[in-house]
């Protein structure tokens, strides 16, 4: 019986085995297989040994019959057609494309430039602002040392007054000046 058991389990391991090289590579040679058949049947029609520019329309080769003659004319006709169409929709597309990227790159250059005539806008206006802070920053230091030195002077005054004897009366109101 062991021997029966090492027998049957190979046998088995090498079913799984064949199972399993099935799964993994199956699908790819089934898809291969399948389009190699197909690309068989859609050439049904033999490739026209012929030249016929050199032929008269009627004239038929050994071993085709006018019919197919004439669906093959017909096939290499379509082929060109499309493969002529195709080009056609390529070039079309391209320039398409091309139109679409120039009108993408017009508006980002008009983009840029209204960015930058803004950007030169607010610049100005950051340039009037500074030199208008420092304008007024010049005139409040000069009305505060205009201010110090009328308080000085009044100061200078109102201590000259009293030592010639001035009083202050109800009707004066007195500054606390500080200098």
């Amino acid at each position: 019986m062991p021997r029966r058991q090492k027998k049957t389990a190979k046998v088995v391991t090498g079913v799984m085995a064949l199972c399993m090289v099935a799964y993994i590579a199956g699908p790819s040679l089934y898809w291969h297989l399948n389009e190699t058949i197909a690309e068989s049947l859609h050439s049904s029609c033999p490739p026209c040994l012929c030249d016929c520019s050199s032929q008269p329309l009627l004239y038929i080769p050994d071993g085709l019959s006018n019919h197919s003659f004439l669906d093959c004319m017909r096939r290499e006709e379509g082929s060109e057609e499309n493969e002529s169409s195709f080009t056609e929709m390529v070039v079309e597309e391209l320039k398409l494309r091309e139109a679409q990227a120039q009108e993408d790159e017009w508006r980002a250059d008009r983009l840029l430039l209204d960015a930058k005539k803004a950007a030169s806008q607010y610049s100005k206006e950051a340039d009037k602002c500074s030199m208008g802070m420092e304008t007024c920053e010049q005139a409040r230091e000069k009305s505060e040392a205009t201010l110090d030195e009328q308080r000085r002077l009044s100061y200078m005054w109102e201590l000259r007054a009293r030592q010639n004897g001035w009083k202050e009366g109800p009707n004066v109101v007195s500054s606390d000046v500080i200098i």
